[in-house]
């Protein structure tokens, strides 16, 4: 029997990703041995490219990238007990310590001592092989293919983001940023009763794409506008202010909108990543009570974000927009980097496509 050789896109610094061979992994007794199927391509995989990481997280030696990810088991540890061979599951790269108060409370994104795949000097999935624990891994069922498994990463981004905004039937929502985020946010928000969505964005491409999976009405946004303007357009687009916004661009520009357009007593809900210093109108959020929340990642969002693409709820294969060979990840990257042909979600192919998703042809 052909020994198996694993190969992955490893980052050894700034602009400098490789295909090369890396050592095969051993699951611990906890841990399963993954033969990885699908890798979607994420803004902070990216920047750990472009930047040598985010925040605190420096890049300070090689690491295989990529954390969006579905794959089959193919080997188990000893304490392995829900999962076997053959199962074909969605791996959550999240994994808190499970003992520490935040853990305890469910908060596990929080964890001071977690660990989350691909952030440096966590090895990620964008490789041949990999091994996980167990309880973060979800076992797909068949009508769910290995793309929608890794599109369950962004998705549950998605949910943690509108728990915490408290979308509710009803609700009408700003959202600012029409990247991956912000459409899993669309398709979420609609999913949990949200009367009206309004996106925003830069590039009508995308905003066309959001009016697709759901959005009721989009703002393409120019550099130079008037925030007064910005903030008279969104309402007048929703009917109303919207009670709800949900930023997902970390841009402070956005930032700002999103305080200034969200209605008196509403709800500002911070997701994207920017800058750690802004200039913003607090004092306009004070007297008006908007009341700023911040979702970091996810929480116990895989098993809603699961349900809702099993039943059919969501359809979120509408934003894979171009699809690679683990060979061409390189590629792939610059592709998802530059928004190349339209790029929206960038597939990567560890195995033939199709190859893992039963009653489809490869």
């Amino acid at each position: 029997m052909a020994k198996k050789v694993n190969v992955g896109a490893v980052i050894h610094g700034v602009e400098d990703m490789r295909m090369e061979q890396v050592p095969m992994p051993t699951p611990r007794d906890n841990e399963v041995l993954l033969e990885m199927d699908c890798v979607g391509i994420c803004g902070s995989d990216v920047h750990v490219l472009t930047h040598g990481g985010f925040g605190e997280y420096k890049l300070r030696q090689p690491m295989v990238i990529g954390h969006e990810s579905s794959g089959v088991v193919i080997g188990t540890g000893k304490s392995v007990k829900r999962l076997k061979v053959g199962d074909r599951v969605a791996v959550e790269p999240a994994i808190g310590c499970k003992v520490c108060k935040l853990c305890k409370a469910g908060r596990y994104n929080l964890c001071p001592d977690g660990i989350y795949s691909a952030t440096p000097p966590i090895h990620g999935t964008l490789q041949n092989f990999y091994t996980h624990v167990e309880d973060c891994c979800f076992k797909l069922p068949p009508n769910v293919t290995m793309e929608e498994g890794a599109l369950l990463e962004p998705l549950a981004v998605g949910v943690h983001s509108c728990r915490i905004a408290g979308i509710q039937l009803g609700s009408n929502v700003l959202i600012l940023g029409a990247g991956p985020i912000g459409m899993v946010t669309v398709l979420v928000a609609k999913a949990m009763g949200a009367a009206k969505i309004c996106v925003l964005d830069l590039v009508q491409s995308k905003l066309d794409v959001a009016k697709e999976i759901g959005a009721d009405v989009t703002l393409q946004i120019k550099k130079g506008d008037k925030e007064e303007d910005l903030v008279k357009k969104i309402h007048q687009l929703l009917g109303v202010a919207p009670d709800i916004s949900i930023e997902c661009t970390g841009a402070e520009p956005c930032v700002r909108l999103g305080i200034l357009a969200t209605e008196i007593g509403g709800v500002l809900t911070l997701v994207g990543i920017g800058s750690t210093n802004m200039n913003l109108p607090i004092t306009i959020a004070l007297v008006r009570e908007v009341e700023i929340r911040s979702g970091f990642r996810y929480a116990n969002a895989y098993p809603a974000a699961l349900t809702m693409v099993a039943n059919g709820t969501i359809d979120a294969t509408k934003l894979i927009s171009h699809h690679f060979d683990l060979k061409d990840s390189v590629e792939a990257f610059k592709t998802s980097r530059y928004g190349l042909d339209g790029a929206i979600k960038v597939m990567i192919h560890c195995q033939p496509r199709n190859k893992n998703n039963p009653g489809k042809k490869m």
